[in-house]
């Protein structure tokens, strides 16, 4: 196990490093550049030539695209993501002030829509051709099928606008510090961020289950005359947990880079909406730096899901 994961984590190396290089590419490819989203138009216009290509030497646009890629990561090797074009803030302040938003949205809404789907998709599977069941997989294809903005929309209508109960966006008010004055602001937007992934989920679990309680050890479990529900709970739903963990893991480097979306529409301040802004204004170093933490959470998450696997299901063998 630990020779298996030693491995896993040295080839996270070269993965990240044709990853970093592609996207780098593919910014470089872009039109236009951090400079001309910087000055206003009025301001270009009267520029020479000659300003025009200090200014690009200033921010050092004017060497050659390897060069520039190897001082960037030369420096991110050291620990230096450099600063944000836009402002002039490091990056890595940028990161610790929007990450933790990021994560706190993510996380809150990975677990309930694990906890809920995970339980829906096995009672449904429980109640295989019920009403019930039948009821549950409708509202699971219509909660994949409708976009999250749509929902969002819907919930800031009905719950902020229309019933004052939740307010409209943002994190925190100013004056507020606790914990307990964030919740009216994150179940909103956690809520919406769920949904899709809670039908998703249950649908994934049910299935997963009906597969686990065709197997020869469910029968072999029933022969013995062990109750139901540990049949159910202690063998069937421990298999059909596999898989699961599975599409669990891959969410939630899905759940940080898909957030984008929620955060627009909830103003929340995480890093999905200082990814707009960036593109926007063609920010490349901190375009990179964000893309790059997306890609290694998602190497990570990897990592994590095949370890957790194995110690979930024995039968399953890391060599």
């Amino acid at each position: 196990m630990l020779t298996y994961v030693i491995r896993r984590i040295l080839l996270l190396i070269p993965m990240l490093l044709t990853i970093s290089f592609l996207v780098y590419t593919a910014l470089e490819l872009t039109p236009g550049d951090a400079v001309s989203a910087l000055i206003n138009p009025e301001l270009a216009s009267r520029l020479t030539e000659a300003q025009f290509y200090e200014l690009r030497e200033s921010y050092g646009l004017n060497k050659s695209f390897i060069t520039r890629y190897g001082i960037w990561l030369g420096n991110v090797m050291q620990g230096n993501f450099g600063h944000s074009l836009a402002g002039g803030v490091p990056i890595s302040t940028i990161f610790l002030d929007r990450l933790p938003a990021t994560l706190e949205l993510s996380l809150v809404a990975l677990f309930f829509s694990t906890v809920l789907g995970c339980i829906l998709g096995t009672y449904s599977a429980l109640k295989r051709g019920s009403i019930t069941d039948s009821s549950l997989t409708v509202i699971g294809m219509v909660g994949v099928s409708i976009p999250e903005f749509f929902f969002g929309l819907v919930a800031l209508l009905i719950f902020a606008l229309n019933l004052g109960w939740l307010p409209v966006g943002g994190r925190l008010l100013p004056g507020y510090e606790t914990i307990w004055d964030r919740i009216p602001h994150i179940v909103m937007p956690a809520m919406v961020l769920s949904l899709m992934m809670t039908a998703g989920v249950m649908r994934y679990a049910r299935s997963s289950m009906l597969d686990a309680l065709t197997r020869d050890f469910i029968t072999t479990a029933r022969s013995k005359g062990l109750p139901e529900w540990r049949i159910n709970l202690l063998h069937g739903f421990r298999v059909a947990l596999t898989p699961v963990v599975v599409l669990i893991g891959f969410r939630l480097p899905v759940l940080i880079g898909g957030s984008v979306i929620i955060e627009q529409v909830f103003q929340w301040p995480g890093l999905g909406n200082e990814f707009i802004g960036a593109v926007r204004g063609s920010d490349y170093p901190l375009v990179m730096m964000i893309a790059l933490f997306s890609v290694f959470t998602v190497l990570m998450a990897s990592l994590i899901i095949d370890v957790l696997t194995a110690l979930i299901d024995p039968r399953v063998r890391l060599s």
